[in-house]
């Protein structure tokens, strides 16, 4: 098939997976376009079969704010028009729903591309709530001739949040499970911990959902028992608010802030648990990142988490804000080596029975084949 795939193409979950699943469907033989504003930023080297498509924003002085939503439109209507695309599949409803409804109505006569919809999380969760988006996101969906969720919990979320009444498939993100294996000669674990600290990871986009200084107050609970360093990765909103708290409990020395970072398997093979205390997380793919390294996760209970981690089995959830709990399942698995043991392999093992990319990319094709054989 030719298969048009819009994304943010940032750092963010909706993106990374964007990027991934037209990875893998260019190598199963489909052609693959992308479009967006930037060089979705997985596509770091050549891929047979991926075509990039950049949309251009016109800059007029009469318009006070940037017009995206519509030149995404528009740059639709031309690779559809030209690339003859059997599938237009669109992550993240803002605006991206909007935009692919749009360039289906405008080409339709001469291409019958069928629009695919993907909901990620905060495009249903908050953004979309906005009461001038709301009717919006609500009709995209409703026009879509598919939509999928990243998770059970968003499903829902969607459903009874819009008042929809309509099927909506769940695909689990999904990871390369070669690609995302533990390194046990980790370098930066000797740099990190020279004397055989513990170590701790989070890694997100330090928006507030995220609840990132909540990692702080779980280490700071940590080492009143275990000698323990902590990893941040990524940047955002939080990072300046995260750095203050470090500062103020004493824990400079103890917590290295890496930025953004792009050799995640090789952080990941430093740490021994990864902390998710988010408010809100439609399923986590970070954490399905560490599981596969063999990392367990200690997290809340928020969202689609429990979804990816089995409590008591790849790692523990709380409920979100209980640092303190958090803080004892750390511990708990810290000074217990057999059961840390016995957690670390079955992250590993989950990751490759459940979320493989073999196994899920094959759901999204068979959804692409029904929509395109409908009438």
């Amino acid at each position: 098939m030719k298969i048009g795939i819009t994304c943010y193409p940032t750092y963010g979950g909706s993106g990374v997976v964007a990027t991934e699943l037209g990875k893998a469907l260019a190598e199963r033989g489909h052609q693959v376009h992308f479009i967006s504003y930037a060089m979705p930023m997985r596509l770091d080297s050549f891929h047979d079969n991926i075509f990039y498509h950049e949309v251009d924003i016109p800059n007029y002085p009469l318009f006070e704010f940037q017009l995206y939503s519509l030149a995404l439109a528009g740059k639709m209507v031309d690779v559809i028009r030209y690339e003859k695309l059997d599938v237009l599949h669109v992550h993240y409803a803002i605006p991206h729903a909007v935009s692919g409804y749009m360039a289906k109505q405008i080409i339709k006569n001469e291409a019958p591309t069928k629009l695919v919809t993907t909901l990620h999380g905060t495009d249903i969760t908050i953004v979309g709530l906005e009461p001038s988006f709301l009717p919006l996101v609500k009709f995209s969906i409703e026009q879509s001739d598919a939509v999928t969720s990243v998770s059970r919990f968003l499903r829902e979320k969607t459903l009874t949040n819009f008042n929809i009444n309509r099927e909506i498939d769940v695909i689990p993100n999904f990871i390369d499970t070669e690609l995302y294996t533990r390194n046990e000669n980790c370098r930066l674990k000797q740099q990190i911990a020279p004397n055989g600290e513990k170590i701790l990871i989070h890694i997100s986009n330090f928006r507030e959902v995220k609840r990132v200084p909540d990692t702080i107050k779980i280490l700071h609970e940590v080492r009143k028992s275990i000698d323990t360093k902590l990893i941040l990765v990524g940047d955002g909103p939080q990072r300046s608010e995260t750095e203050q708290l470090t500062r103020e409990l004493g824990l400079t020395e103890h917590v290295k802030f890496l930025g953004k970072q792009n050799g995640l398997p090789e952080i990941l093979s430093a740490a021994d648990i990864f902390l998710l205390p988010s408010q809100s997380e439609s399923f986590g793919l970070a954490a399905l990142e560490a599981m596969s390294c063999n990392v367990p996760v200690v997290g809340t209970s928020a969202g689609g988490i429990p979804e990816v981690v089995t409590h008591g089995e790849t790692g523990y959830v709380a409920e979100m804000g209980d640092t303190n709990r958090m803080a004892k399942y750390v511990v708990d698995l810290l000074t217990n080596p057999k059961k840390y043991q016995r957690f670390s392999d079955a992250s590993r093992k989950r990751a490759v029975d459940e979320f493989q990319t073999d196994l899920l990319v094959p759901h999204y094709e068979a959804i692409y084949e029904r929509v395109v054989n409908e009438k």
